[in-house]
């Protein structure tokens, strides 16, 4: 039983090593906790750390947005079989296992919007999915791993503007951010008007991050002014609420639009680009991300701004999430993992990713059902 003890808690030591601590000091996001070293008890085994300080996560200054240069938005060239050969090796160069594997992905948990966007909501389903975003893991799994103390939730939830007060009133005392698609989501085929009046609505009813569709018909007919004056009146709209501008990439046919799309949108003022909105039948890939990432770096280069990035759509699976993790990590840095840079548009994903981290804490394989959503 000692020996079993001493083993739970240098597994716990080898988690907490791995995993930039929650803190429920900034409503966007992971904190950095102080180090906390293991030390010997009188026994000359192995004593629970102590408790993490934590601290803020740096400040990241918005994007107040540029004038449109749409010379630097074409100028750039997207070498296709360059991307997508780049793309394949990022699931085969790094392997994360074991405890590492573990705090990866409870860190991928933190960077989730979760989200159903189910043409049968109602307020009974919103409240469930509140209830999964505040205790998005079994305790007695994080308990098994050596975290039970970690105040892990998801970074937001995600609902249609009609939700929104419904999971302002569910998610009272967090920090838990409220989301609400917008402008038409998911065609963008409503009025220039209408799609305003659903921002406003929605930052009215308290959602703190606003998920805007872009207009395709815009870019596909290469309208990209027509574009930058849309998302920047989206921009006006949103005031405070943080604006997350999703390109439907899947339905932008090549990846200059797509490199195009995601720097005039940047330049109209957005604080995070996203690839989809899970309605296409192409979603997130690695490769648009690649694209995406690597204009988000040029972004900052050239003004100083950090843009932040969410990957949604076709993203279901443990063994996925730590692809893109990997990928922000080596375009981006280690800031692009916390959830004021970083998100995951995801649902099936946090189920699967709970099973796996079950799997990690009891070497025993548990159903899907197993893993309930409150």
């Amino acid at each position: 039983m000692r020996a079993r003890t001493v083993r739970l808690t240098q597994r716990a030591a080898h988690v907490r090593q791995r995993l930039p601590h929650p803190t429920p000091l900034v409503q966007r996001g992971l904190g950095t906790a102080a180090p906390a070293q293991a030390q010997p008890d009188e026994q000359g085994g192995i004593a629970p750390e102590p408790a993490p300080e934590y601290l803020p996560a740096p400040h990241i200054e918005r994007n107040p947005g540029m004038a449109l240069d749409l010379e630097w938005a074409l100028a750039g060239r997207t070498n296709a079989s360059a991307v997508e050969r780049r793309a394949a090796e990022i699931g085969t160069r790094r392997s994360v296992k074991k405890e590492a594997q573990a705090a990866w992905l409870l860190r991928a948990i933190a960077c989730m919007d979760l989200t159903t966007l189910a043409g049968d909501d109602t307020p009974g389903n919103v409240r469930r999915l509140c209830a999964k975003a505040r205790n998005p893991v079994r305790r007695d799994i994080l308990e098994a791993l050596g975290v039970g103390d970690l105040p892990l939730t998801t970074a937001a939830v995600c609902v249609y503007p009609a939700r929104v007060a419904d999971a302002v009133a569910a998610l009272s005392g967090t920090s838990i951010n409220v989301a609400a698609v917008a402008t038409g989501f998911p065609s963008g085929q409503i009025k220039l008007e209408q799609k305003l009046d659903e921002i406003r609505g929605a930052v009215a009813d308290g959602a703190t991050e606003i998920d805007i569709v872009l207009p395709r018909d815009l870019c596909l007919r290469g309208d990209w002014a027509g574009v930058y004056e849309e998302v920047a009146l989206f921009r006006e709209a949103c005031g405070e609420a943080h604006m997350k501008t999703i390109l439907a990439t899947g339905e932008l046919a090549t990846y200059k639009n797509v490199r195009i799309a995601s720097m005039v949108c940047m330049m109209a003022g957005a604080d995070f680009i996203k690839t989809s909105t899970g309605k296409e039948p192409t979603n997130a890939t690695l490769a648009v991300s690649l694209v995406m990432a690597r204009c988000i770096r040029e972004y900052q280069a050239r003004t100083g701004y950090k843009i932040g990035f969410k990957p949604a759509g076709g993203i279901s699976t443990a063994k996925q999430a730590p692809m893109y993790q990997a990928l922000l990590k080596d375009e981006l840095g280690d800031e692009w993992l916390h959830p004021e840079l970083f998100r995951f548009g995801a649902s099936s994903l946090l189920l699967d990713i709970e099973r796996q981290l079950y799997h990690g804490a009891t070497n025993k394989y548990a159903a899907r059902h197993h893993m309930p959503m409150s």
